[in-house]
């Protein structure tokens, strides 16, 4: 069973950056399409990114151009580069494994002044 676990979240500025974190306990995360999904309050989950095992990256439309999703030389954790963050960005980010069903605990993300 694999075991996902974030960090990395925080307060920032709109504008400001942060790098998110996912790292496997128990498992390794290389050779898995590894997303990032995200939950704003009162609102449902959406998809964010997700890093294929080919290497390949998509990116939900609100983020192109400001996210990027990578993995590690070890292909163990996967991080997301948040730029130019917006309050509309405010979430709890969760990294999500979907041939194993698994979710991490997920992280908090807050874009205020």
């Amino acid at each position: 069973q694999v075991q996902l676990v974030e960090s990395g979240g925080g307060l920032v500025q709109p504008g400001g950056s942060l790098r998110l974190s996912c790292a496997g306990v128990r498992r390794t995360l290389r050779g898995y399409t590894v997303e990032w999904r995200r939950q704003a309050p009162g609102k449902q989950r959406e998809w964010v990114a997700r890093t294929i095992n080919s290497g390949n990256t998509d990116y939900a439309e609100s983020v192109k151009g400001r996210f990027t999703i990578s993995r590690d030389n070890a292909g163990n954790t996967v991080y997301l580069q948040m730029d130019s963050l917006k309050p509309d960005d405010t979430a709890v980010y969760y990294c999500f494994l979907p041939a194993l069903g698994a979710w991490g605990q997920g992280t908090r993300v807050t874009v205020s002044s």
